[in-house]
């Protein structure tokens, strides 16, 4: 591979000239920037990373952080983020925290060291806030909420109006005995979609029937056995997401319950796999890809000091599919 000094000589100019052609960083007069840009082409020349971190203070990198790649929603979220950033010049860096607060904030911290351009975060961790007003990088929030975070913007979806569309659908498919099986309280997303939930139970005088689960799906096949020893008559379910919907699903299944003939069902997310299964799952699509794109838009945006919102809130979808039917009413 060749070197900067390799150019430079072939080019007949200083390294330093090279430096400047190739980091923009003083004018160069464009006989001398033609020479070098010629010598680069015919070395195939290309700058250490590291190298150029510390000359630019910039590295072409950005930091994305989610609480658990096996979650289908998250690695979709991060294959929307890799491309999007890509297009836009940057690599990014993955980092899974398995929703431990001190291994995220480890990679934050690694993330500074490596002068990362800015870092893309889903935190399940309460500490973290405090942590970031220390950052001294820009880090768009997803999927969360944050009080005093030291964010630069926060990018979520509208989970409650999602809570409400999803308890709506299934009371208008003829369900009276709905269970929700609540995300964690400690997320604005578990608690949004909960009240949206409660909401439409007050306006038809429905029982609140409620189990608390975790967004994963070991914690939905738990959740499923205690909805049949707590709920046993149960015609309805809104599920934290759609991971935990497929479980539950696996469970009634097992249990001869039918669906959507007995319980009719609906998720959270829209992940891939809710078109794929049988019975196709009913669910609230989350716009993952606007999400996605638009994080990294946040990051390029700062950098290249262009205006951004401090907050997004985006609209959901219902998609009503095969685990419910309005004609079972």
């Amino acid at each position: 591979m060749a070197t900067i000094r390799e150019v430079a000589k072939l080019a007949g100019v200083s390294p330093a000239t090279v430096s400047r052609v190739m980091n923009g960083t003083a004018n160069v007069d464009d006989e001398k920037r033609d020479r070098v840009l010629d010598a680069i082409e015919k070395t195939g020349f290309q700058p250490n990373q590291l190298a150029r971190a510390l000359f630019k203070n910039s590295s072409g990198l950005v930091g994305l952080i989610v609480p658990n790649i096996d979650n289908p929603f998250f690695s979709e979220l991060a294959r929307i983020i890799e491309e999007e950033a890509f297009n836009r010049g940057y690599h990014i860096v993955l980092c899974s925290s398995g929703n431990n607060t001190d291994k995220e904030q480890s990679n934050i911290r690694m993330l500074s060291q490596m002068k990362a351009d800015g870092i893309i975060l889903i935190t399940n961790g309460e500490h973290t806030e405090q942590m970031l007003q220390e950052v001294d990088m820009p880090v768009v929030v997803v999927d969360r909420h944050m009080t005093n975070g030291g964010e630069i913007s926060s990018i979520e979806s509208d989970h409650y109006t999602g809570g409400l569309l999803a308890t709506q659908h299934l009371y208008d498919c003829g369900c009276r005995k709905i269970v929700c099986l609540r995300g964690p309280q400690e997320y604005a997303s578990g608690r949004l979609r909960f009240q949206g939930y409660r909401d439409i139970c007050k306006k038809y005088n429905l029982k609140e029937m409620f189990i608390d689960t975790e967004y994963s799906y070991e914690a939905g096949l738990k959740s499923a056995e205690l909805i049949l020893e707590k709920y046993p008559d149960v015609d309805g379910i809104f599920a934290a997401n759609d991971i935990v919907a497929v479980s539950t699903y696996k469970v009634l299944k097992s249990s001869g319950k039918k669906i959507p003939e007995e319980i009719q069902m609906v998720g959270f997310d829209d992940i891939r796999f809710s078109s794929l299964m049988t019975p196709e799952l009913s669910t609230i699509r989350q716009p993952v890809s606007e999400m996605g794109k638009l994080a990294v838009d946040i990051i390029c945006n700062y950098a290249e000091d262009k205006p951004y919102e401090k907050e997004y809130i985006l609209d959901v979808e219902l998609i009503s599919r095969e685990t419910t039917s309005p004609n079972l009413k």
